[in-house]
């Protein structure tokens, strides 16, 4: 049976992002899809190194129950949908923090002569859903890209996961109640 894993990352439950996340739920319910939840302000990650951690980074162990926990889910995982905001042209540090202290070495990925090679290949695709104030056309043509470009087509790809797509809504603050209520009721149809 496939089973999805939701990485969640905002800390306010009357945001745009919850709704996502809601109507992520609801697609998923309503086409029987097993799924597991990550949320990440929710579970207090924390998402810095302890330097007692960073000792531990060439062994790819981990000293936090919560690495732990989500590394356990992610071999499990048959699919990645991420939904987080865009701050400041860029993945919130909470999220960078996840990848930093979940994709540990010979778990998430193995050295190579000439870079990495990807270890989660269980993983057959990875959507990334964000929201943003700044058009998504900004983002990628003003703002370097990011997203799309450093963590869905490199960061994701080098971790064995092939197929990959980013989802931007964008503008957030100027769209209208019909506009939100259209996106989520074709994001869960999506889904």
């Amino acid at each position: 049976m496939e089973q999805t894993l939701v990485i969640y990352c905002h800390p306010y439950d009357g945001s745009f992002n919850h709704a996502i996340l809601n109507a992520v739920i609801t697609g998923l319910q309503r086409k029987n899809v097993a799924f597991q939840i990550i949320d990440l302000y929710a579970e207090n990650f924390i998402p810095v190194y302890t330097s007692a951690e960073l000792a531990l980074f060439n062994t790819g162990k981990t000293l936090d129950p919560l690495v732990s926990r989500y590394q356990k889910m992610l071999k499990k995982a048959d699919r990645l949908i991420f939904i987080t905001p865009v701050w400041w042209n860029d993945l919130p540090g909470m999220l960078k923090g996840f990848i930093d202290k979940t994709m540990k070495k010979n778990f998430a990925y193995s050295p190579t002569r000439t870079g990495i090679s990807g270890q989660l290949t269980n993983i057959k695709t990875a959507k990334v859903l964000t929201t943003s104030t700044s058009p998504t056309w900004y983002l990628r043509l003003f703002c370097g890209n990011a997203v799309s470009r450093s963590f869905v087509k490199t960061t994701l790809k080098q971790l064995g996961i092939k197929n990959t797509s980013w989802q931007n809504f964008g503008r957030i603050g100027s769209k209208s109640v019909k506009q939100r209520t259209d996106y989520l009721s074709a994001l869960a149809k999506q889904i």
